[in-house]
């Protein structure tokens, strides 16, 4: 038995040729289907260079297990997502390795009803099974069907279905795919928005996919892949702009002056944008930062919970609940109309209609960042995390009005707030804070953090 190491604590994901290879794909395929015991799967990919021959060997994977392939060919995550629902499939297999660095390739998968895998049963399952190798014969009827076209018009008309489009109005609107899958998914939306006299004019920037990033890989998490996005907003007079990673299931907004939105004001807005739809709903929260979203929330007549970080325990909260919307700050948004999946289209969409019914982007987010200022995340590297860990709390916990422990430690000061999570992966802390109103709290809480973890 060969460990792989391509298996992380959600997905597959690794350095091909070292983590990762068309033959170890195929191993992770045949595993795949035989723990779900599938006779369908639907199968995607990204504009990776490495990605044709991945999918090529999980496709063939699934033949060899007698499986029918459903081929999306070049695709996002979410086509994947809405496809596994929208045919009945027994499961979902994306190759994508999204942001992570040119020579990184991996898999995402879910079950039947696009559900993430079960972390024992099925995923841990999964790997056992393809580190033995201990597959058995092969199986006759494995085929491969190609639903390019008919998934991506079901696709559309399911996305379009959770905006008004006759409420929009006229705005020009950016649109960045990094050179990533984005591009031709996101021609198909406008398309059809066009064909409904959707009034959006849209400016189209690093469109065309291709696997060798020539703008580098798109991730606009990082600060340092912003600056051109910002100068191009502003040097097109587009109301917002928008931007994805490589696998768009998730986005980023630009206000019309360039300025980045943070993911913790986004997933304010979409909740405002939902409960208009649909009132005194159930809206999931990550637990970094908070306060704007449950004020949001509470104005609207609804209901917040906030539930782990990560799409697994995002979407089992989301289905626990009956949640008609979940949003973390890294710009995962779900949708319980969306099988409660994550969407890198839909968000972008409701923002515009949102922005169609009030007043520019820039204008909504500058209220909430001056009502509950915060930090970002900011991360440190410590020899001693846990230890580290455990000096915050003895500190800040007696002054505590409240403490959870969702995930990390999530630390109530009243005027501030702070919550501080280990790293999966490093030997590293994750902090974010913030406060009501006076941003000055939030920089003066950062350096008493930073102060008692470096103790």
């Amino acid at each position: 038995m060969s460990a792989l190491t391509c298996f992380k604590a959600y997905d597959i994901r690794g350095r091909l040729g070292v983590d990762l290879d068309a033959s170890i794909a195929y191993r992770i395929g045949r595993a795949f289907a035989q723990v779900l015991g599938a006779r369908r799967v639907v199968l995607g990919r990204d504009c990776r260079q490495s990605s044709p021959e991945l999918a090529a060997a999980v496709a063939q994977a699934l033949v060899d297990e007698g499986i029918e392939v459903l081929d999306l060919g070049l695709s996002g995550t979410e086509e994947m997502y809405f496809a596994t629902s929208h045919f009945g499939a027994d499961g979902g297999v994306c190759v994508t390795a999204s942001h992570n660095p040119i020579d990184w390739n991996g898999l995402k998968m879910v079950r039947a009803g696009s559900a993430p895998l079960d972390p024992v049963a099925q995923y841990a399952a999964m790997r056992d099974l393809a580190e033995r190798g201990a597959f058995g014969a092969e199986r006759p009827g494995g085929r491969v069907s190609d639903v390019a076209q008919t998934a991506r018009a079901a696709y559309v008309a399911r996305v379009l279905s959770l905006v008004e489009v006759t409420a929009m109005r006229p705005l020009t609107i950016l649109v960045n795919a990094g050179n990533g899958a984005a591009g031709p998914t996101f021609d198909a939306l406008a398309a059809e928005l066009s064909r409904r006299d959707c009034p959006l004019h849209f400016l189209r920037m690093n469109h065309t996919p291709d696997g060798r990033f020539p703008n580098g890989i798109p991730n606009p998490l990082l600060p340092e892949t912003r600056p051109a996005m910002a100068e191009a907003v502003r040097t097109s007079g587009a109301d917002f702009g928008v931007a994805w990673d490589g696998d768009f299931d998730r986005c980023f907004l630009f206000d019309h002056t360039g300025a980045f939105v943070d993911g913790e004001y986004v997933v304010g807005l979409l909740a405002d944008a939902y409960l208009r739809k649909h009132p005194g709903e159930t809206i999931i929260h990550d637990p970094r930062i908070i306060w704007n979203t449950q004020d949001i929330v509470a104005q609207a007549g609804g209901r917040a919970v906030h539930a782990r970080t990560g799409h697994v325990h995002i979407k089992q909260a989301m289905r626990d609940e009956n949640a008609v919307y979940g949003g973390e700050m890294s710009a995962h948004h779900y949708f319980r109309d969306f099988m409660f999946c994550d969407s890198g289209m839909i968000p972008w969409l409701l923002i515009a209609e949102l922005v169609s019914r009030d007043v520019g982007l820039a204008d909504l987010v500058g209220a909430r960042r001056a009502a509950f200022p915060s930090s970002g995340e900011i991360n440190f590297t410590l020899d001693d995390p846990q230890a580290a860990m455990d000096r915050v709390l003895s500190e800040f916990g007696a002054k505590a009005i409240r403490i959870d422990r969702i995930d990390g430690i999530g630390i109530d000061l009243g005027t501030w707030r702070f919550n501080l999570r280990l790293s999966n992966t490093e030997a590293m802390i994750r902090l974010n804070v913030e406060a009501r109103e006076d941003a000055t709290r939030v920089t003066q809480g950062i350096a008493r953090v930073k102060t008692c973890l470096f103790g």
